[in-house]
């Protein structure tokens, strides 16, 4: 987990749709709520010692200083979600991390376009309520295998500025998310959280876009080729003068931890940011589903949980 752990007691558990539960959390007094914003998740420690982001959905809470999540149990994950979903009851305490966000709303005017599949609705509903507030021009597009599979559908259902797609109801064709992104006036922001299916075509129909006014959030890595296992390198670490080698098939993350490197880390896919990295000195492979194209040009930080030097030598922050 990044940064320091709170405590947080789980008050209601409730199951919003087939296969997917919201908790509300409450957290201690300390906890940075100031830093709570449309978009931001959080690292949710569970009693077997994984940790897991979730997105905040905090609009949902019915009292002040709470934390609100959903989560989707998943048979084919890697066990967080079942674990959180059958063993996490009221009254269980957890620990988790102050919010961070790597998908945060625009703060002008310009008018949103959110498109949300399934338990992506997480992150686009907490946008929903701050365009809302704001009374900034939105249009969501929501889509799910069924109305049964459909999360907040007492919420949306009925606002003319929700259009609703269920893929059972249209002989299981997709979203046409080409069209309904050229539809999108020029000067919109768009934002995408669903299935990896729905994010590859989204960033396919915002291809011609603006970068800076195209976001999507992951909740899975984009998995590299088996053969993309890059290159040996040298990697210093500038504070302590250390060198070390990173072989093709190792991560800069797995060599710092077998040097006894303490550094941050979670998901370890390069979807959290938890282990951004500032780079001194080197070419870098970016492998991340975080940074921004522009971001990554710079060359100035790096997930060490995934990406790589490009070249014989990376000088990192650390």
């Amino acid at each position: 987990m990044t940064g320091p752990a709170h405590t947080a007691r789980v008050g209601r558990r409730l199951q919003l749709a087939t296969q997917a539960w919201l908790f509300e959390l409450e957290p201690d007094p300390a906890y940075p709520f100031e830093q709570v914003a449309p978009g931001a998740h959080i690292d949710v420690e569970l009693p077997g010692g994984l940790v897991r982001q979730y997105s905040l959905l905090t609009h949902l809470a019915e009292q002040p200083r709470r934390l609100v999540i959903a989560v989707k149990r998943d048979d084919l994950g890697r066990g967080g979600s079942r674990q959180l979903c059958d063993a996490v009851a009221p009254g269980t305490r957890l620990a988790i991390g102050a919010p961070r966000n790597h998908f945060a709303l625009h703060a002008d005017d310009a008018p949103a376009v959110l498109f949300a599949g399934g338990i992506g609705i997480t992150p686009i509903w907490s946008m929903v309520q701050a365009l809302r507030q704001r009374a900034t021009p939105w249009t969501l597009h929501y889509a799910a295998r069924s109305r049964a599979d459909a999360l907040l559908l007492e919420r949306l259902a009925g606002d003319p500025q929700v259009h609703l797609h269920f893929d059972d109801a249209c002989e299981g064709r997709p979203m046409d998310m080409a069209r309904l992104v050229q539809q999108a006036a020029p000067d919109a922001h768009l934002y995408c959280c669903g299935p990896a299916p729905m994010l590859d075509a989204f960033e396919a129909a915002c291809s011609a876009r603006e970068p800076s006014q195209v976001h999507l959030e992951r909740f899975s890595a984009v998995v590299p080729p088996a053969s993309a296992t890059g290159t040996a390198c040298v990697l210093r670490l500038a504070r302590t003068g250390l060198e070390l080698k990173v072989e093709a098939g190792a991560s800069i993350l797995e060599t710092l931890r077998a040097a006894g490197v303490d550094v941050a880390s979670s998901c370890e896919q390069g979807i959290c940011g938890a282990c951004e990295t500032a780079v001194l000195e080197g070419e870098i492979e970016h492998r991340d589903s975080i940074l921004s194209p522009s971001e990554r040009a710079a060359g100035q930080v790096m997930m060490i949980c995934c990406s790589r030097g490009k070249g014989e030598r990376l000088v990192l922050d650390l």
